[in-house]
């Protein structure tokens, strides 16, 4: 073989070589700069990793790859979508005003205190909020009950009592209407007049 021959061809070799070499050089360069631009909004510190990688190549791009920050905008910003999606729902579960636990929607009072948390309509019998004065669904005005007074525990207690005169109301009304029956004494019955 030729030495003319045989110096083109290491030549042409280390021409390729050098050209792949110089287009793996410059595309870790900008893709260093286009990964750190997805990662934060300093372009400075952008075009300073881009340097690094630049000046000192393959251990410039290991120490970027050991100093960037671990997500990108995107991922950071569906992250806080999804902490404050969390903490939404959260928030939206209704506590009661008197002792702070947990209650549900349909509850009327709080199980645990005997807060009022809700009114009944005196129209459709749908429970409202305390501090609604119409009702939504039916637009029946609704008696005057603030939500301050509703909400302490001496109403609480007023509702039930009222309650309960209502059911012994309600049972001596049943009493009157079973038929009277006379009473009979038997002998020996130390009540008998």
């Amino acid at each position: 073989m030729d030495t003319g021959a045989l110096s083109n061809a290491v030549l042409l070799i280390t021409t390729l070589l050098g050209m792949y070499l110089a287009a793996l050089w410059l595309a870790l360069i900008i893709w260093t700069y286009r990964d750190h631009r997805s990662r934060s909004r300093d372009g400075l510190i952008s075009a300073a990793a881009a340097l690094v990688v630049a000046v000192l190549f393959i251990p410039g791009l290991v120490i970027y790859l050991l100093l960037r920050p671990r997500e990108t905008l995107t991922q950071a910003y569906e992250r806080s979508l999804e902490e404050e999606a969390l903490l939404q729902e959260i928030e939206e579960k209704p506590i009661c005003a008197g002792c702070g636990r947990p209650t549900r929607e349909d509850w009327q009072v709080c199980p645990h205190c005997h807060t009022t948390l809700r009114k009944v309509c005196i129209s459709c019998r749908r429970l409202l909020e305390l501090a609604w004065n119409q009702c939504p669904y039916c637009a029946a005005v609704q008696p005057g009950l603030t939500a301050a007074g509703a909400s302490s525990t001496a109403a609480g207690r007023q509702r039930r009592a009222e309650q309960a005169a209502d059911s012994d109301a309600a049972a001596s009304s049943r009493r009157s209407q079973l038929p009277e029956v006379p009473l009979e004494f038997v002998d020996g019955d130390p009540y008998q007049t």
